[in-house]
């Protein structure tokens, strides 16, 4: 049978291998007298390898940003609704036929369809912006977002235990 110990996240150094960071200098005198100075490894966060230019926050940015386009459709398109039922029937038209995943792509599509569409896609600009600046929760997201990380690893690994539990138990 074999054995693995699980250590927990706090015992890893977490940072990039840098061939320029030491732990320890060495040092040699003349007497061939071995002398370490020990150097602290100053880091902070964990290093995340694949993401070239851009970091993991702004492909993250990213999303919201193009979140905050589909929320500000969304708001223009219930005012619309209640008060430019015409104004409404082209900006569904307009969303049957283009994608919302590119935000930026969009609006730009929807600003050269036509002078009217340009309006629209003026107001959606203003509403994403607005709503980015004043109205999003940024506490409440990352409140959110840490809770929901830690009650899906648990969910996560009590199903495991379970499922490990349940296949032992079967095999007595």
């Amino acid at each position: 049978m074999e054995s693995y110990t699980i250590l927990p996240a706090s015992q890893f150094l977490f940072c990039p291998l840098n061939p320029n960071r030491t732990r320890s200098t060495i040092t040699f005198n003349p007497l061939k007298q071995r002398i370490s100075h020990p150097t602290s490894v100053q880091c902070q966060k964990m290093y995340v390898p694949g993401y070239g230019d851009a970091s993991q926050e702004k492909k993250a940015a990213q999303q919201l940003h193009d979140f905050f386009t589909y929320i500000a459709v969304k708001i223009v398109n219930a005012q619309l609704q209640s008060y430019n039922r015409e104004a409404y029937a082209e900006l569904m038209q307009f969303l049957e036929q283009h994608s919302l995943n590119d935000g930026d792509k969009f609006c730009a599509d929807l600003m050269r369809e036509s002078s009217r569409h340009r309006s629209l896609a003026l107001r959606i600009l203003e509403v994403r912006s607005a709503y980015c600046k004043r109205d999003f929760e940024w506490d409440n997201l990352k409140r959110l977002a840490s809770k929901m990380m830690d009650e899906h690893n648990t969910k996560v690994m009590r199903d495991y235990v379970s499922e490990t539990h349940v296949m032992t138990e079967s095999e007595k």
